[in-house]
Formats: C-alpha cells, structure tokens, sequence
C-alpha cells in the first residue's frame, strides 16, 4: 500500500474564500468516489495559524505504484489538478505503508 500525501498553499493573493479555491475543493471532494484506485480519501482545510502551516491536505492511500499512476492520470483527477495549479503550489510524498 502506498500512502499519497499532498499539502497545498494557496498562492499570495488567493484567500480560502476565493471561488476559485471553492472550486478547487469541489473538484476533488469525492474523488474517491469516482476513482476505483483509491482505497482511502481525506481532503481538509488546515485549520492551523502557524506560518509554516499550508492551507489544505490530500491524504490518500492506493494499492501499488501502478494505482498510483493510475489515479494521478485519471481525467477527474487532472481537471481538478488544473484548477489547484490556478490558485497554489502544493508539494507531495508517497510512501510505502
């Protein structure tokens, strides 16, 4: 099993009220559920004020490398990957659980 983290910051000028963001989030809540290689689906807003705290978190889990790569090329998940790559940066690890 492979544990996919992803935590996202909101670029300067993008509050978490954009309807940009709402959009983002809209676009990947349930994704899970439109995605078969996802064995696990949390997405949440950080509700952290520390400073080196990001603004949101993808927490997931696939089988292997092979759902993983599946999951990461599915259409769903690609067009809610444009729509965060308008309002933040995000940085991600995978390991092995």
């Amino acid at each position: 099993m492979i544990r996919h983290l992803v935590l996202f910051k909101l670029n300067e000028g993008v509050s978490p009220d954009d309807p940009r963001v709402a959009a983002a989030v809209a676009s990947f809540d349930g994704l899970d559920d439109r995605i078969e290689e996802l064995r696990e689906w949390e997405l949440g807003r950080n509700i952290s004020d520390r400073p080196i705290a990001y603004d949101f978190a993808i927490n997931s889990v696939v089988e292997d490398p092979a759902a993983l790569r599946r999951y990461l090329e599915h259409p769903d998940h690609q067009a809610g990957v444009a729509l965060w790559r308008a309002v933040a940066t995000w940085v991600v690890a995978d390991f092995e659980i």
